[in-house]
């Protein structure tokens, strides 16, 4: 179980306790703080009774204690504890006692001040000595100082055991609460982004039949809001960590792709990252000039691992093309357009008079979702170009057009099931026939002006053979769509690019088949998805095992996974919004809607959204039609 406020977290198991072991604790930046936090009520620990998470950044455990064993199996003191990731503990003793209580509370603590690296790998060290400090306890190393604080205050504070020790009277129906807060020495109390009022995401809102809808999106909006962080540098500049309890930090492709499938909460949280990373940006002279770094990535059992810092570079442009549709102001485009003419000058550069963009290794391979990220940055780059008088859009047209022609000779593997694309060339040319996930970025082509997507690298008979593909129980598990086809050589359901569900890639799936007008195929990935998010208390993981939905079962966790993940959460937004088909251009005025006719999940509604820097609310009835309830007054909803 873990609370997200990052840079806070606090890592538990569900019997509340915090014993130390694994990687339970509080964390401060990366740093564990405190690991051992066990309370014991009369000498005894209570028993778990209940343990959930009642927030993104709080989980509540509750247990119970008989402080008169004669009295019968029923208990008369229960003790609530809830944890925040901000490093508060707040203990509360209710009694049911019919008589006055006084109860013995000691609470033991202790850490090692280990960072979370030391921690995975089983080099954290032993506890650290204590020292008594204040109304608490403080312990120091070379790395740092934590202390914990009590109030009230207790009556013997032990350094040699790292006890805290109360004497609390309770009245019949009365109760007490100890609160403990944790903190590194010198710093202030933690103000997370997300809880900021100036947090980048609209706390939009869901109604509908299904009663899971309401329950996702709102679960991903405080997943979001939990993993924000501001640039050290330029504090009005957030970004999406990865995800938690791993990559607590920036991840340049994770966090531009989480920025764009949660553009209908807001442009905020896109124009800050696209901020961020133009800093990160090579600068202007060397080979990979214009590139934004990123690291290295597994692709799969069949290829080699990928550069990040590839994907980055091109989803830069598409997302402000995309976040200007949805209301960026000229303004702050305009700031950013030199970052992302650069990375179109890296594109152009790096594919040099080739249709096609390379691994940047000497002669490497030629994958698949790499030319349709190249695809749509170059249509949507032109498209941004055009729209402020830059030069370059027509070259970067002809170009597509190059690849387009290209690929579609090129890409293609037949069979005598009708074929599919190639998941990469190699560079003696040899084609990667394995069917899988990468493929749904074919589907993905983006959004242009007057709500028109862009052309894909795919023609029509194709895009409906690979839809037929992904709705298939080969990469269709029921639970979502798996990264490698099930009948493929090296499948692995717990793959992480080789059969494991992804839910960015399932949601961009969805969201491609209905643009594509394949609704039976996104209907059915997206019943899986929710089923699975209702398995995972709707706080869905980066990914799970790509096994076989059973009748009955549930799907398998990933131990590996990020739970919270940037991507994860902004894929429910997406999901969710895709059912309505929200396709603004806020530039022109105006906003097409091209809900799901099938309503698959019944009738619902959104309010809250924003589009062109105002609420927007939106509702699709049992029947497919879209009404829009709320909206900037200058919009006018398109044909």
């Amino acid at each position: 179980m873990i609370c997200v406020a990052l840079p806070g977290l606090a890592i538990s198991t569900e019997g509340g306790q915090l014993t130390g072991s694994g990687l339970e604790g509080f964390y401060r930046a990366g740093r564990r703080v405190l690991s051992r936090c066990e309370i014991r009520v009369a000498g005894r620990e209570p028993l778990a009774v209940q343990a959930r998470m009642a927030a993104a950044d709080r989980a509540r455990f509750v247990g119970t204690l008989r402080t008169s064993p004669q009295a019968g199996p029923d208990p008369d003191v229960i003790v609530e504890r809830n944890r925040f990731a901000d490093g508060t503990e707040r203990i509360t003793l209710h009694s049911a006692a019919s008589r006055p209580l006084r109860l013995p509370v000691e609470i033991v603590l202790g850490t090692d001040l280990a960072d979370l690296g030391a921690i995975a790998s089983g080099s954290a060290g032993p506890e650290l000595p204590a020292s008594v400090h204040g109304s608490g306890l403080r312990w120091s190393c070379p790395a740092g100082n934590a202390s914990v604080t009590a109030e009230p205050p207790p009556a013997d504070a032990l350094a040699s055991t790292g006890l805290l020790r109360w004497e609390l009277d309770l009245p019949p129906g009365g109760s007490r609460t100890v609160e403990l807060r944790v903190r590194p020495d010198g710093a202030g109390p933690l103000r997370a982004v997300g809880r900021a009022a100036t947090s980048p995401l609209a706390a939009a809102q869901a109604e509908g039949d299904d009663l899971r809808v309401p329950a996702l999106l709102r679960t991903s909006i405080e997943d979001l809001q939990a993993l924000l962080l501001r640039d050290s540098a330029n504090p009005a500049d957030t970004h999406l960590a990865a995800g938690a309890p791993w990559r607590c930090g920036l991840a340049p492709a994770e966090a531009l792709a989480a920025a764009r499938m949660a553009l209908p909460l807001g442009t905020g949280l896109a124009a800050g990252t696209l901020r961020i990373l133009a800093r990160t940006q090579l600068p202007a002279h060397g080979a990979q000039s214009g590139m934004i770094p990123g690291p290295r990535r597994d692709a799969g059992p069949h290829l080699p691992p990928q550069c990040t810092g590839t994907e980055a570079t091109l989803l830069f442009p598409a997302l402000l093309a995309e976040a200007r549709r949805w209301g960026l102001p000229d303004q702050e485009t305009e700031e950013l357009l030199p970052a992302a003419e650069r990375c179109l000058a890296w594109l152009r550069a790096t594919a040099g008079d080739g249709p096609y963009l390379r691994d940047a290794n000497e002669g490497g391979s030629i994958r698949c979702e790499t030319q349709a990220h190249a695809h749509r940055a170059a249509l949507l780059g032109a498209d941004l170009l055009d729209a402020f008088g830059r030069e370059g859009g027509a070259a970067l047209r002809q170009w597509a057009q190059t690849l387009r022609t290209a690929f579609r000779e090129d890409f293609w593997v037949q069979d005598r099931g009708g074929g599919r694309p190639a998941a990469a060339r190699r560079p003696d040319g040899c084609m990667v026939p394995h069917l899988g996930a990468a493929a749904v970025h074919l589907l993905d082509t983006g959004l242009l002006g007057g709500g028109d997507p862009a052309p894909g690298l795919l023609d029509k008979a194709r895009t409906e053979h690979l839809a037929r593909l992904l709705g298939s129980p080969v990469m269709d598990s029921g639970w979502g769509l798996r990264g490698l086809g099930a009948k493929e050589p090296g499948f692995n359901p717990f793959g992480h690019r080789a059969g494991a569900v992804r839910i960015q890639e399932t949601a961009l799936a969805v969201a491609g088949l209905v643009a594509a007008g394949y609704e039976k195929e996104a209907s059915s990935l997206l019943r899986g998805v929710l089923v699975a998010a209702e398995t995972f208390s709707y706080r869905l993981p980066e990914m799970y095992a790509g096994e076989q939905r059973t009748d009955g079962g549930a799907p398998l966790p990933h131990p590996a996974a990020c739970r919270p993940s940037a991507t994860a959460a902004a894929a429910g937004v997406l999901l969710l919004t895709t059912l309505v088909g929200i396709r603004p251009d806020a530039p022109a005025g105006t906003v097409t809607l091209r809900p799901v006719r099938s309503a698959p999940l019944g009738e619902i509604g959104f309010t809250g959204l924003r589009v062109a820097g105002a609420p927007f609310s939106v509702r699709v009835s049992r029947l497919g039609l879209a009404m829009v309830e709320e909206a900037a007054d200058e919009l006018q909803l398109g044909v």
